[in-house]
């Protein structure tokens, strides 16, 4: 993985890096510097990311379990009752042909049972004998029908949800080995911006400062309200004391404006300040155009990481989906993002040698997307009626019709949309 200081890259204009590549460059510095494995319990693991295979400890189920409420019998009917048997218990052997017991849903299944009467097709006569014809197929679950013991059911790299806690639960487990999740923080640069009230007066209100930790927090990051500073005095001083800081706790540090070259931009200076190796400086899409990820690497190994997001606030989004979302699934342990296919309703324009990513509703049930309105790098208003981004190639426009790929936007907390 060739990355670059920021000092030299100050020198030499190097040309954008293409979209695809700076997403697999950025996974990749991530995945190399996955977070630790820590050890959770069950019911604190959602959210997390298995750091090894799940595995069942036992056979799944561990003992024949009945599926339905009847009797356990053995032999030929009508059988005499001998006892019942419910779920949690262990119940004795069926020894004696023409005997049977009483069995729940869910309880074992005793050793020398020939079937299970299903109680709604049985009869009891006068005797208290019970009688009926038992089904061909057998009406309980066999030891392993679901999973054998030491069978790996998820991989490593699978995100934790209900559904595996309960999975995991089911296995036997009580914790579960997953990465720590990422730790960030966001620097807000620019003196321009209002902290709260209407804009005027020249200065705009500040739309990342409250947006983007909550994106944060759907890639799986931890972020608290200390970790959000801003806005940072438009001086060098300034930058480099503020990002100093938020790295000394944070895995990765987002920023706010400040990734071109102008007379106030100073984010570049500070990583230079601060010996940062750039891993992407620049990408060719839009919007979005002036981003970055640079890597630090303290003297025992540390590793973290600086994404420089544009200042206008759709561009901004356009950095995490580009830059952030496939970093932070490399840090996570989890499998690079397979982007899905959608089928464009409408015509959209390419940007000539830039990866257009253009906001677009997502039909889930008709696989098609729709171009929104509102769509300007510095508005908002699009993209909070948008699911995502299609994907349109350098050199290319889209056609109605055209099949792409779709970067989703995470909607939920817990949605696995990357």
């Amino acid at each position: 993985m060739s990355t670059e200081t920021a000092a030299a890259a100050a020198e030499v204009a190097a040309p954008p890096a293409g979209w695809d590549e700076a997403r697999s460059r950025v996974y990749a510095v991530g995945l190399a510097a996955a977070l630790p494995t820590v050890g959770r319990p069950l019911a604190d693991a959602d959210g997390h990311t298995l750091a090894e295979p799940l595995t069942t400890r036992t056979d799944l189920p561990a003992f024949p379990t009945s599926s339905v409420d009847g009797w356990a019998v053995r032999g030929d009917g009508p059988w005499r009752v001998v006892g019942r048997v419910l779920a949690g218990q262990t119940p004795p052997p069926l020894e004696a042909d023409g005997s049977t017991v009483e069995i729940a849903t869910g309880a074992m299944v005793p050793e020398g049972t020939a079937a299970i009467l299903r109680i709604e097709e049985s009869t009891r006569g006068a005797d208290g004998r019970v009688a009926g014809t038992p089904r061909p197929a057998p009406e309980w679950r066999e030891p392993g029908e679901e999973a054998y013991a030491g069978e790996e059911l998820l991989p490593a790299g699978t995100p934790v949800d209900p559904a595996v806690i309960g999975l995991a639960a089911s296995c036997g487990h009580d914790t579960l080995p997953v990465r720590r999740r990422p730790r960030a923080a966001l620097l807000v640069f620019g003196d321009e911006l209002l902290t709260a009230g209407p804009p005027g007066a020249g200065r705009v209100r500040d739309a990342l400062g409250p947006a983007v930790p909550a994106w944060l927090r759907r890639y799986g990051c931890q972020v608290s309200p200390t970790d959000v500073v801003g806005p940072v005095a438009d001086t060098l001083p300034a930058h480099v004391a503020a990002l100093r800081a938020a790295l000394a706790d944070a895995d990765l540090v987002c920023t706010t404006g400040g990734t071109m070259h102008g007379p106030v931009d100073h984010l570049h200076p500070t990583l230079e300040a601060l010996g940062a190796d750039y891993v992407v400086n620049t990408v060719a899409v839009r919007p979005g155009f002036p981003m970055l990820l640079a890597r630090l690497v303290d003297g025992d190994g540390r590793v973290r990481f600086v994404a420089g997001l544009p200042g206008n606030p759709q561009s901004a989004v356009v950095a995490l989906v580009s830059l952030v979302a496939p970093l932070l699934a490399g840090l996570q342990g989890r499998p690079m993002p397979v982007l899905p296919q959608v089928t464009l309703a409408e015509p959209v324009a390419g940007r000539g040698d830039y990866t257009h990513l253009a906001l677009v509703r997502w039909d889930r049930v008709a696989g098609t997307a729709h171009p929104v309105r509102h769509v300007g790098s510095a508005m908002l208003r699009g993209l909070a009626g948008a699911d995502g981004f299609a994907v349109i190639r350098p050199g290319t426009s889209g056609a109605a019709g055209d099949r792409v790929p779709l970067v989703p936007l995470p909607l939920t907390p817990g949605e696995r949309a990357w």
